[in-house]
């Protein structure tokens, strides 16, 4: 399968445009895919403006991918043409390593991502902005029959990188959960753990999202530009999930937690602030941090939001807004994700 529209950056300071790309006849173990949505991250942003270095262009983003398989190579058992599927950060790992045994493939020290990376063979992958992509079956999901597919595909980033924390700190009943920020992922963690059955607070800037917070299921709503809402909800909280990349003052939050509670870092700020010991030692409290999600997990998680009806609230793009929407997306311009109907750029 040759010649595949698709959308690239060519440099650092390019806008985004229309690009050829060829991806590879479906090997044994291949299902190929015709891509009906891909979500818009915020690491696309970084990696297309080459904001966190190491990019290599020409770079066709997208890692939330959702679409209908085609064709399967002559191994495959899991899929058949027909069915709904995606493909989120990875497209393969090592397979042997520790961390791959135990299905936290994204700790691979030799994963590949699904976009700006280096195949097994050589050859370099280019992510969702496009019209087809061919995948190993083992780094294919399955995308629940409720699910519509504009909203599943944000869940292939943002629904698996705060669905994997929530579960490794047990969030559920009886726990108490903060969200920092109302984001992209600040909207998934909340709908996620509030149908684990936690109780959730969101700490926002300021009280703008207040009416969308609770209607996503939280229970309450504080402005984090209040200094009277750090006193107020001194050790509260048994998990704090911070999704935000800009440089807050980690003591604050810290301060939050109960005894033995846990703050996790999504995020990743250009200038890490400094950690007062303190505010660890004397609650025993834990900083961390955690990064997307295994197959197995992802699947899990695609799964329990299936159970439970949940997808990402989109903006639905036509491909040839992409570059608009990195404008607004950098300004807080949208709420919660972008998504991009792949039938524009086929009909292109």
């Amino acid at each position: 399968m040759k010649n595949i529209k698709a959308y690239a950056a060519q440099d650092a300071h390019s806008p985004l445009a229309p690009f050829t790309i060829d991806r590879r006849d479906p090997r044994a173990d291949d299902v190929e895919i015709s891509i009906t949505h891909c979500g818009v991250c915020h690491s696309d942003v970084h990696q297309a403006r080459n904001e966190w270095g190491g990019s290599v262009f020409p770079i066709v983003p997208g890692h939330e991918i959702v679409g209908v398989v085609t064709k399967v190579g002559s191994s495959v058992k899991k899929f058949k043409v027909g069915d709904r599927v995606g493909v989120g950060c990875l497209v393969d790992s090592c397979q042997h390593c520790q961390s791959c045994k135990e299905g936290l493939e994204q700790y691979c020290d030799n994963s590949v991502g699904t976009y700006n990376a280096v195949e097994k063979d050589g050859s370099r992958t280019y992510g969702g902005y496009s019209t087809a992509v061919v995948v190993k079956e083992s780094f294919v999901l399955k995308i629940p029959d409720n699910l519509s597919m504009d909203g599943v595909a944000p869940l292939l980033c943002a629904g698996i990188t705060t669905y994997s924390p929530l579960r490794h700190w047990k969030a559920g009943p009886g726990k108490k959960v903060a969200v920092i920020g109302l984001g992209g992922l600040g909207h998934m963690a909340v709908k996620l753990a509030h149908a684990m059955g936690a109780e959730v607070t969101i700490l926002s800037q300021s009280l703008k999202k207040e009416a969308d917070g609770k209607r996503l299921g939280a229970s309450a709503f504080y402005a984090t530009s209040n200094p009277d809402t750090f006193t107020k909800l001194q050790s509260t909280f048994d998990l704090i999930i911070n999704t935000v990349s800009v440089e807050l003052d980690w003591n604050l939050y810290l301060n939050l937690l109960k005894r033995d509670g846990s703050m996790v870092l999504l995020g990743i700020p250009n200038t890490a602030p400094a950690v007062q010991a303190p505010a660890l030692i004397f609650g025993r409290r834990s900083l961390a941090g955690s990064l997307i999600g295994g197959i197995q997990e992802t699947q899990e998680m695609l799964d329990f939001c299936g159970k439970h009806g949940i997808t990402s609230d989109i903006e639905l793009i036509n491909m040839n807004q992409i570059n608009e929407a990195y404008e607004r997306m950098l300004k807080g311009d949208v709420r919660y994700r972008f998504v991009i109907d792949m039938e524009s750029l086929k009909k292109a």
